[in-house]
């Protein structure tokens, strides 16, 4: 048996203020784009896998990654 059997729905609990940050992120954006704070939602939102930062030549960009929200 798989997990994936075992397991129906999956969730995984966020914030109002991560909720928000997430709208922001419907496409790639620079991580120094963002407020001080936002940065340290950004930094909880990759510890969860719901955000990955990724490097583009000298940028810093901040991706959501396919999650469904609700």
């Amino acid at each position: 048996m798989q997990l994936n059997e075992l397991i129906q729905s999956f969730y995984i609990q966020t914030s109002n203020e991560e909720k928000d940050v997430l709208k922001k992120l419907s496409r790639p954006l620079p991580y120094e784009t963002f407020t001080e704070r936002d940065q340290f939602i950004i930094e909880s939102l990759v510890r969860k896998s719901l955000v990955s930062k990724v490097r583009y030549g000298n940028l810093m960009l901040v991706v959501s990654n396919e999650q469904q929200f609700t």
